[in-house]
């Protein structure tokens, strides 16, 4: 039974690392829904919404939440009659070591969700508006 355990570990490990190109086909999209059976709702950079597949070797393997990044190959399911726009064939885990390569695209830069300066953005969320007898 090891060596179900050693295809695993490889698949988890070939996501930690960025190619050095994508293919003119694939593009990073970022995971918006998980739309059941193996099904996800992405955007690309420009915004689009796409219908994305999980490639087999990442099924029951990785599991995605929603603001997951993934490189979808949109040539791979072109050949399928069916409305799925391609097929996720990588996951970005290392998020900081992608985001250092050339091809990330500019519309999915970093907006900082944990740094200082969002909690001023977020200072308001969840707060109490001040009372009127507060003011005086």
């Amino acid at each position: 039974m090891p060596r179900p355990k050693r295809n695993l570990l490889a698949t988890v490990d070939s996501t930690l690392t960025p190619p050095d190109t994508l293919s003119p086909h694939q593009v990073i999209a970022r995971i918006t829904k998980a739309a059941g059976n193996n099904l996800y709702n992405a955007e690309r950079p420009s915004g689009k919404p796409i219908l994305v597949e999980l490639e087999a070797k990442f099924r029951n393997t990785i599991w995605m939440k929603r603001g997951s990044y993934v490189v979808v190959d949109t040539e791979a399911l072109a050949e399928r009659e069916n409305k799925l726009d391609g097929e996720i064939v990588n996951v970005v885990r290392d998020e900081k070591q992608w985001r250092k390569m050339a091809y990330w695209p500019k519309e999915f830069a970093k907006k900082s969700t944990y740094a200082e300066d969002s909690e001023d953005e977020d200072s308001t969320v969840g707060k109490m508006p001040p009372e009127e007898s507060d003011e005086e």
